[in-house]
């Protein structure tokens, strides 16, 4: 966990940021935790180039800034970010009861 923590505020402290970024580091650009950030990513923020499914998806930091300035963006995004982990969680309430 601390290695994670000073990555996070190593980057952060960033005086350029280079013009594209993987998910977590978008995740952190935009003040959202990367796990949550990635489940959703796909649908608020679309990767550069085709990328396949399971290779690492980067993100263009000039669009990554637009999106932190704006508070529609962050709320739609917070608002699709919470409602994914509730119905990921009432889907594992779910699968519980019936075992």
């Amino acid at each position: 966990m601390y290695e994670y923590h000073r990555q996070q505020t190593e980057f952060l402290s960033w005086k350029i940021v280079p013009a594209r970024l993987d998910a977590t580091q978008a995740a952190w650009f935009l003040g959202f935790e990367p796990t949550r950030f990635q489940a959703r990513n796909g649908r608020l923020v679309e990767p550069l180039g085709h990328p396949a499914r399971n290779s690492t998806k980067f993100f263009a930091t000039e669009t990554l800034e637009q999106f932190r300035r704006d508070e529609k963006w962050l709320a739609r995004a917070s608002d699709a970010i919470a409602s994914y982990w509730r119905e990921r969680n009432a889907r594992k309430q779910q699968a519980r009861g019936r075992a």
